[in-house]
């Protein structure tokens, strides 16, 4: 069984990661978290794109256990915001630099948003990947645009905010079954596992 070490320590999200790969991945194989290989302290996430960060965390991960290692970084691009929250999206809100939460992030959103009727906009997620031999990432995007209120309680972040063109609905509403098939993080995970299967298969 080959594994793999996803640079988090958010089992759910882990789990959440390893149910997208089984659906593409043909070899078995098993997705560590940093808990797993005895990672301590917090990587420093001080790139300045998703892809920097996902590149970071992933080099982390392996460093310390020579096992092949991704993670991701993800957030919500606004286009009248010059890209805003960006890589900031978790944190947007923070007033010490820490991640803020849910409803403060949406809050300031709206706030910025008010009078804009530009608000197009889309979530990024970028996946870092490393071993021995190479080191890569890969990007899955996501088209539409921000509401003037939250729908829905599904999802999390900007999810109730966030109406998806492809969908045709918000992501606060949408079905994680559904969500999960054309996600941001979905898109750029299938893209990964087309490439462990040539590598690892």
């Amino acid at each position: 069984m080959k594994q793999f070490v996803f640079a988090s320590r958010n089992a759910h999200k882990a789990k959440e990661i390893a149910d997208i790969l089984s659906r593409h991945l043909e070899f078995e194989f098993e997705v560590l978290t940093l808990d797993d290989i005895g990672f301590e302290g917090e990587i420093v996430e001080d790139g300045k794109t998703f892809e920097e960060n996902a590149l970071i965390k992933a080099k982390a991960a392996f460093d310390k256990s020579g096992i092949p290692s991704f993670a991701d970084d993800s957030g919500l691009e606004v286009d009248a915001l010059g890209g805003a929250p960006g890589i900031y999206s978790a944190r947007y809100a923070s007033i010490d630099g820490k991640d803020a939460d849910d409803e403060d992030n949406n809050a300031l959103l709206l706030k910025n948003l008010e009078g804009v009727t530009d608000r197009t906009g889309r979530f990024v997620a970028a996946v870092g990947f490393i071993d021995k031999d190479t080191s890569f990432t890969l990007r899955g995007e996501v088209e539409g645009y921000i509401l003037h209120e939250k729908q829905g309680n599904g999802g999390f972040g900007y999810d109730p905010l966030f109406f998806c063109r492809e969908a045709n609905c918000c992501f606060g509403v949408l079905p994680a079954s559904e969500k999960n098939k054309i996600s941001h993080r979905a898109r750029a995970f299938t893209a990964l596992a087309e490439i462990l299967n040539k590598r690892y298969k």
